[in-house]
């Protein structure tokens, strides 16, 4: 069982402290077993699951406690990648509408993804503007009482399977973000086509969007025209500081992993714990996983204190525990030694799980640009 010791720290209240183990013996009883030959079907069947026994709620509902993500995120990616990822993404496609979208649009598109009825997604990647919101191009035209929407979204997670896409689409000629605007999608609407399904190493619904004279009411815009760089920086801030958390799910797996290795397995006469460089490799596994997890619930704890923005304590956040994560799987599957690399290991499908949240929510590297630009803008303010 993965160390629950950080539940005392004073970042958390008791219902934080109430829900991990319930969620632990949920997800022990719910999440085991469940087959996943068919991403498709796998993904659907955990969205009905966490929906119906309200999980979904806290992602969903139209409000957010970031550490309450962050706990779910932990100890579901702690049990299986793919619930951390259904979880996720039902957040990440509604974020925008909780928090942006009119009564009208919460009303519609909230509640159905919270029981797990209904999938959301979060369109914002293209070829040529990942990183670079900036540099998107996909755009949006006025058209009588409504939109017309050209271009190409790539890397959508649930593409393909979602029921609505949150858009970001270029609606003016201002330069930069200043021009861009935020619509909700319906994944039926006319114009609107699954260019090509993404597979990659650890299976999840991928997809590649296309937008030919798509057209939407104007009731799908988010917010007002020119708000999309706004809206997705707003929902970003409280989603960023929850991939960490995952991350922290999939070090305390692999540290958990590692520990029943070394203690089990004989080498030259004696168990793998006695050997001191094992020792000291679990003394590095340990510190780090506490050290990311003291990044990841403060941002969570600042965010739910009302920070306005948490930009530089999630970046902070989200990178270390990414990277750390990293570290700590390869460590796991070094003692596992020729067995941590054969398919169908835990250590073995961790170590695919991890390499993509280096990348998504903004790269590694962009959030060191986050962090320094955040660092040096304080500098400058409090300068005398």
């Amino acid at each position: 069982m993965a160390d629950r010791s950080f539940l005392a720290w004073p970042f958390f209240e008791d219902r934080h402290r109430a829900l991990v183990p319930a969620l632990d013996a949920w997800a022990a009883r719910s999440l085991a077993g469940l087959p996943h030959d068919d991403v498709d079907a796998a993904c659907r069947a955990l969205v009905r699951r966490l929906g119906a026994d309200g999980w979904l709620q806290h992602a969903a509902g139209g409000r957010f406690d970031v550490r309450t993500l962050c706990l779910i995120r932990e100890t579901l990616a702690r049990h299986d990648g793919l619930a951390d990822f259904a979880f996720a993404m039902q957040g990440l496609g509604t974020g925008s509408i909780a928090l942006f979208g009119s009564d009208a649009q919460r009303a519609r598109y909230l509640p159905p993804v919270a029981r797990g009825e209904a999938i959301a997604a979060f369109a914002m990647s293209e070829p040529e503007g990942g990183s670079d919101v900036a540099a998107l191009r996909t755009t949006a035209r006025r058209d009588g009482d409504g939109y017309v929407l050209d271009g190409t979204k790539t890397w959508i997670s649930n593409g393909g399977i979602a029921d609505h896409y949150v858009v970001f689409a270029r609606t003016d000629d201002a330069p930069g973000a200043r021009g861009l605007s935020a619509f909700v999608v319906d994944a039926a609407s006319p114009g609107l086509s699954i260019a090509e399904r993404i597979p990659v190493i650890a299976p999840h619904p991928l997809a590649t969007l296309r937008f030919t004279r798509c057209t939407v009411p104007a009731s799908a815009l988010l917010g007002k025209q020119g708000d999309g760089f706004k809206i997705a920086m707003g929902t970003l801030d409280v989603f960023r500081a929850t991939v960490g958390a995952a991350a922290l799910g999939f070090a305390r797996r692999a540290l958990d992993e590692a520990l029943a290795r070394i203690h089990a397995r004989e080498a030259f006469g004696q168990k793998l714990k006695d050997f001191q460089l094992t020792q000291a490799k679990i003394a590095e596994m340990a510190t780090a996983i506490d050290a990311a997890a003291l990044l990841v619930y403060r941002a969570a704890w600042a965010k739910d204190s009302g920070a306005p923005r948490v930009t530089r304590e999630a970046s902070m956040a989200k990178m270390q525990a990414t990277e750390t994560a990293q570290q700590v799987i390869d460590h796991a599957v070094q003692l596992w030694g020729g067995m941590g690399v054969v398919a169908g290991n835990r250590v073995e499908a961790l170590y695919r799980e991890i390499r993509a949240l280096r990348i998504y929510e903004g790269t590694t590297e962009i959030q060191k640009l986050v962090i320094a630009a955040q660092v040096m803008q304080a500098w400058a303010e409090a300068k005398p």
